[in-house]
């Protein structure tokens, strides 16, 4: 049986060495602090503002909500977010998507100044993502994902690593970051022809499609490690991943679950990005 990786060990070792960082700034007179902008109040997003909230918390950052009608016009909503924009106390602004059927999002998503925009919603990070540009913030997702690789040791330089999913979310910047750790990637999706066959090829394989237990035990090779981002609801009802995990956790050396995996070190690299965005608008290295 493969060794279970959870996500929580990761998620307390970034804790730890972000309090140093907050302690630090705090003694130059600097407070980090998040801004949420939530429209409406869909579930899903009330509990990962739960989550970031205590872990803002725990890491010594200050974090404020600011909750609009779900009804908002576009108009009054790009006033609202170019205020938190403007508010020189704000270091990091989360907004969460998807957002609500009147709202543009092809404006929106360049109203947020690239420095303030912990989980890549402005286009520019984006492209510092495809530059190798370090001053940006990769979708908090994709590099949840690397930092899990990291904290266990895997290595990634010269593997071959497939990546199931193409959404600028995760499969497209987490592919960047995997090159840049000098892996070879490979960008698998619901399309690729005999899919299985080419993940079999891969010594990691991240599953990042968003379809409940896609990827089956004939889609690891022996000993592959099994990064699940996937969080979906199967046909019994239950909370599951992208992969099926009693299908690959023999064949697998190293296994992400869901709950418990990669989502739980999604909001330990939020808090990691808004100390890294504290920092550059403070012009500290």
């Amino acid at each position: 049986m493969g060794q279970v990786i959870k996500g929580k060990p990761v998620a307390d070792a970034i804790t730890a060495e972000l309090q140093k960082d907050v302690e630090a700034l705090k003694a130059q007179g600097i407070m980090p602090k998040l801004k949420i902008v939530r429209v409406g109040a869909r579930e899903d997003d009330l509990s990962y503002e739960r989550g970031a909230l205590a872990r803002m918390e725990k890491c010594g950052i200050a974090a404020e909500v600011l909750e609009l009608p779900v009804d908002i016009e576009q108009a009054d909503f790009v006033k609202e977010l170019k205020a938190v924009n403007d508010d020189p106390s704000v270091h990091g602004i989360l907004l969460f998507r998807p957002l609500p059927k009147q709202l543009d999002m092809e404006e929106i998503k360049f109203v947020v100044d690239a420095v303030k925009d912990i989980d890549c919603m402005n286009p520019l990070n984006a492209e510092k993502i495809f530059e190798g540009d370090k001053t940006g913030y990769p979708p908090c997702t994709s590099q949840a994902c690397v930092e899990i690789l990291d904290h266990y040791g895997v290595e990634l330089k010269g593997k071959k690593v497939a990546v199931v999913g193409r959404s600028m979310v995760v499969g497209k910047p987490l592919a960047m970051l995997l090159l840049d750790k000098n892996a070879t990637v490979t960008i698998c999706h619901s399309r690729t022809t005999d899919l299985p066959a080419v993940c079999r090829e891969n010594e990691v394989v991240v599953a990042a499609v968003g379809r409940a237990e896609m990827v089956k035990g004939d889609f690891i090779k022996e000993g592959a490690v099994v990064i699940d981002v996937g969080i979906n609801v199967n046909a019994e009802g239950k909370l599951c991943g992208d992969v099926a995990f009693d299908e690959c956790v023999d064949k697998a050396s190293m296994i992400t679950p869901v709950p418990a995996g990669v989502g739980s070190v999604t909001t330990s690299v939020l808090a990691k990005h808004v100390v890294k965005a504290c920092k550059q608008l403070n012009g500290i290295q």
